[in-house]
């Protein structure tokens, strides 16, 4: 016990210096702000702020991104609660039972509860990440290139079949993705390949860039579209939660740590599918589930554990294979690249400090969360008065500056708005973006584990097959594929049992 805690003290001594808890409170007042505005989202919000962490230390970076990432989870809570309007996915369910809560004036306890649930599910989850890091980075240690290639195969399945309605339109945004990483320099060779005769194609398409566009971009644009008239919010009259709100919600917090914990370290499934399932597991448990869409305060309890603990959870696949499991940690292995650092089962042993402090970090940063969010609710709020038009073009400016800040070419900033307009096309026809996102930070990867296995084997595809972690991961991606044929085929066919073509 003590083996494994020294390394995770000797991070917090790290974190706690003033530099670091700067980064993570700015993060922290980032992530809350950019969850408090609705529609715009960790991913988005990673995305057009991933350029302003370039001027910052490797460590700084890493820690304001991953507050900024978990600090989103809480401020779309906010607007959910008070307005009925979710700040992102994972919050449409505290949708539900927040605001007929915040309609009958309480509120303030549903957000307190939300507050100090996300805090406990937050803080449980990195605790799970202290203990299961060590065994997973050594079991990721057995890996060669032939296992890697099972993995990312694997991991683009998974994020395919949970995030696509549509089997076909999930591999055709996944094949898009990797079509992207083939300009520029062929890494095995050094010749150039696709660059159309254009010297800023050598390099390929900048991922932050594109990411921007398809991300950032686009949500904007959606936002721009879709905007309702104003918002109004409920009133809040006490803010601290009773005796019995208390008993109600033990039991929820406790389930919704484990469950977001479980779905988080599973890539491709995320913080929204953790808390739809917690918040039918409370509904299932309760003695009274009639209560629920009327107000249960244990429906917001345990999914927005749920939601927090999933999203810090999911940060153990990352950092210990480094295989993102999401559109929100692919952005973050982008973070980690940037910096030259590559996440994985050899992060903790060439990057010990940097992996303890943002895991340290985890933990400061809750309790920085649970500070702001209890007394600031109604600051939080008043970001929204801010007009919608003005509060659109200063996003707009500050990604196409960012944009230019990478490199300083106009060229990067016309791949952001083109790709904006593409990402804007792709949600409009309802193709899922998520495996983009992956295919596009990891598709290098890919074809080079792909390529370094074949030349090993001199060709011979069996190498893949050799190895029993190689040939179950592939198996199991095999195993999807053939689930989303399936669902596919099956969702086409018209059944003559089925309830809705019942005649009454």
């Amino acid at each position: 016990m003590i083996e494994i805690l020294e390394p995770l003290l000797f991070g917090l001594q790290n974190a706690v210096t003033l530099e670091n808890l700067t980064f993570a409170l700015i993060g922290c007042i980032i992530g809350t702000a950019v969850g408090v505005l609705p529609g715009v989202g960790p991913v988005a919000g990673i995305a057009i702020l991933l350029p302003v962490t370039f001027s910052l230390s490797p460590v700084g970076a890493l820690i304001m991104l991953s507050a900024i990432y978990y600090g989103t989870m809480y401020g779309g809570t906010i607007t959910s609660v008070l307005m009925n309007v979710p700040g992102e996915t994972a919050s449409v369910v505290t949708a539900i039972e927040g605001h007929q809560l915040a309609r009958q004036g309480r509120a303030g306890a549903a957000l307190s509860i939300a507050a100090i649930g996300s805090f406990i599910g937050g803080g449980l989850a990195t605790l799970g990440i202290v203990f299961i890091s060590g065994p997973l980075s050594e079991f990721g240690l057995k890996f060669g290139p032939p296992e890697f290639f099972g993995l990312v195969v694997l991991s683009f399945t998974l994020l395919v079949a949970l995030t696509a309605d549509s089997a076909l339109k999930g591999f055709a945004v996944a094949a898009f993705g990797l079509a992207l990483t083939l300009p520029g320099f062929d890494p095995m060779t050094g010749i150039p390949r696709m660059t159309f005769g254009s010297i800023n194609m050598l390099d390929g398409f900048a991922f932050v860039p594109v990411l921007m566009g398809l991300f950032g971009i686009s949500e904007i644009l959606l936002n721009i579209e879709s905007r309702s008239t104003k918002l109004l919010s409920a009133p809040m009259s006490t803010l601290w939660p009773s005796r019995d709100d208390w008993k109600k919600c033990f039991g929820p917090i406790i389930r919704g740590s484990g469950l977001g914990f479980i779905i988080g370290v599973i890539p491709g499934l995320g913080s929204a599918t953790s808390s739809f399932i917690s918040y039918a597991l409370e509904k299932r448990l309760s003695s009274t589930p009639e209560k629920f869409g009327r107000g249960a305060i244990e429906g917001v309890a345990g999914p927005e554990t749920a939601n927090n603990a999933s999203a810090n959870a999911a940060l153990l696949p990352l950092l210990t294979l480094g295989i993102p499991g999401s559109a929100t940690t692919a952005l973050l292995l982008g973070a980690f690249l940037i910096n030259g650092i590559a996440p994985g089962p050899f992060l903790f042993q060439d990057h010990p400090d940097l992996v303890w402090t943002l895991i340290a970090s985890m933990f400061i940063g809750n309790v920085i969360l649970l500070i702001l969010n209890l007394p600031l609710v109604g600051l939080w709020v008043k970001i929204l008065l801010i007009p919608y038009p003005l509060l659109m073009t200063m996003i707009i400016v500050f990604t196409i500056v960012g944009s230019y800040s990478l490199n300083g070419s106009a060229f990067d900033v016309a791949v952001m708005i083109g790709f904006g307009f593409v990402g804007y096309l792709l949600r409009k026809a309802s193709f899922p973006m998520a495996p983009i996102a992956l295919t596009l930070v990891l598709g290098p990867y890919f074809e080079q584990s792909l390529r370094q296995s074949l030349v090993l084997s001199k060709g011979d595809y069996s190498i893949f097959f050799r190895s029993g972690i190689s040939s179950t991961l592939i198996g199991l991606a095999m195993l999807a594929i053939a689930l989303i044929v399936l669902k596919s085929i099956f969702s086409n066919i018209r059944l003559p049992w089925r309830a809705e073509d019942s005649e009454v």
